[in-house]
């Protein structure tokens, strides 16, 4: 059974049914759950690093990121776990890259995590930041995709 399951929050639908999923996890297993928030700065800082309001969009996404974390744990506490939780500012490299290394460092035996499970064209043009993590990571990675009704018909 997985005893250190991390779970890398960014506040999306998919991303909050990668967090149940892991609590279910922790729950059945007794697991440690880790809440990992990634404040990508490198994609902020490169269009607009002499740019008016590059520091106030920073201050912006870490107080985003801060509340993410503050629901995720929110949410583990209502099912009885106590997480902890770690925002990261990411300046270069790739946000798997930082979850992937905080996995390792941490010693997740699992990551757990929401993906939207593009394909095609949308794929190929915003990547697949889930894919990276399943490609780098040093544990297992358990992939939730969101079967809601709505995206089901999107999908047709």
């Amino acid at each position: 059974m997985y005893k250190r399951i991390l779970v890398p929050v960014d506040g999306s639908r998919t991303s909050m049914l990668g967090l149940q999923e892991a609590i279910r996890l922790a729950k059945s297993g007794k697991a440690k759950l880790r809440l990992i928030h990634v404040v990508d700065e490198s994609a902020v800082l490169q269009g607009s690093v002499y740019s008016f309001g590059a520091t106030d969009i920073l201050s912006i996404l870490k107080k985003g990121g801060e509340e993410v974390l503050k629901r995720s744990l929110a949410l583990a506490g209502k099912h009885g776990l106590k997480a902890e939780a770690k925002l990261v500012e990411s300046f270069t490299g790739r946000v798997a890259d930082v979850i992937a290394g905080d996995a390792k460092k941490w010693r997740a035996d699992l990551i757990v995590m929401g993906t939207h499970g593009r394909r095609g064209f949308n794929h190929m043009v915003l990547g697949s930041e889930a894919e990276l993590v399943v490609r780098s990571s040093p544990a297992p990675v358990l992939l939730v995709r969101d079967f809601s009704p709505a995206k089901r018909k999107s999908a047709k």
